[in-house]
């Protein structure tokens, strides 16, 4: 039997991984295929061990073994009926002879990471997901948990792990207790220029220039612009803004957020400051300045608006 696991949901494919061990008596193999020999495949894929006649060998990675993965598809036919074969790739060529011999003869799981057109998904997952620590999760909890730690299901695991260990969980437990990912840190940021906080808009940048990428924020903020700059052009339209969640993958939550700021500043408003991250986007290109320097100034210049 051979099982071809895809993808770079590392999450999903580690938990399949581990239902396919729960379901073997018996000790896993576990090889890299990056340091593979030719030599040692009649062993692997055709040898008997002294100790068990059935074998789960999990080889990861042989794709990157350019050589090895070239002829791998020959020796496919030649695996033991007594072996489960599981190979994980994250992005294998679809291209080669390898692949296409696999794809008719394993099985195939694909396992795409999820991205913020997820949040839905993310959310019924960890109301699911918490029923298996033993408490339960309601949607608009859920919901809250999501706008705090994101999509990503490692640190959505781990934050229902932590939740798991407090009596009641609320939204202030989860603000209490869940440290935010980047995205809502950034429109933290944004949010307080928009107020025109700029005392705590320098505290929040000193904080975060201690541990994030410039260019990975400097990104995110420009990505938050975009989003205020699509509500406020669907609601000038006299459309219904559920739209921009659809279209663009933004959680509700954050919609109805940026309504409230897009109604607030109004057209010209969200267009001064469209204007002010794209001049501080060009600074950046062309290494105008430090670029912690240019995220400062063009959200300090939001302020002032």
């Amino acid at each position: 039997m051979i099982t071809l696991l895809i993808g770079e949901n590392s999450f999903e494919i580690e938990r399949a991984l581990t239902d396919i061990a729960a379901n073997f008596d018996g000790s896993v193999e576990k090889i890299s295929g990056s340091e593979l020999q030719l030599a040692q495949l009649p062993d692997i894929l055709m040898g008997v061990s002294l100790f068990a006649t059935a074998r789960v060998i999990i080889i990861r990675n042989l794709s990157e073994n350019k050589v090895l993965w070239s002829v791998f598809g020959d020796w496919l036919s030649k695996i033991s009926d007594d072996i489960h074969l599981v190979l994980v790739e994250s992005k294998p060529d679809k291209r080669t002879t390898t692949y296409k011999a696999l794809k008719d003869l394993a099985i195939i799981k694909e396992f795409q990471s999820w991205t913020d057109r997820d949040y839905i998904k993310a959310e019924k997952w960890a109301v699911t997901e918490a029923k298996k620590f033993g408490y339960e999760l309601s949607d608009k909890l859920a919901q809250v948990l999501v706008r705090r730690v994101g999509v990503d299901q490692w640190q959505l695991f781990h934050a229902l792990e932590k939740l798991a260990l407090v009596d009641v969980v609320s939204a202030d437990v989860i603000k209490d207790v869940i440290e935010p990912n980047l995205v809502e840190n950034v429109f933290e940021l944004l949010e307080t220029a928009l107020k025109g906080d700029i005392k705590e808009l320098k505290k929040m940048l000193r904080v975060l220039e201690q541990s994030e990428d410039v260019f990975r924020l400097s990104a995110l903020l420009s990505a938050q612009v975009f989003q205020l700059a699509a509500v406020i052009s669907v609601s000038f339209a006299g459309q219904r803004t559920d739209n921009v969640a659809k279209d663009f993958g933004i959680h509700p939550y954050v919609v109805q957020k940026l309504e409230s700021i897009a109604r607030r500043l109004g057209k010209s408003g969200v267009t001064k400051v469209v204007k002010i991250f794209a001049e501080a986007d060009d600074d950046m290109k062309l290494s105008k300045a430090d670029p912690w320097l240019l995220i400062e100034r063009a959200l300090i210049k939001t302020a002032s608006l």
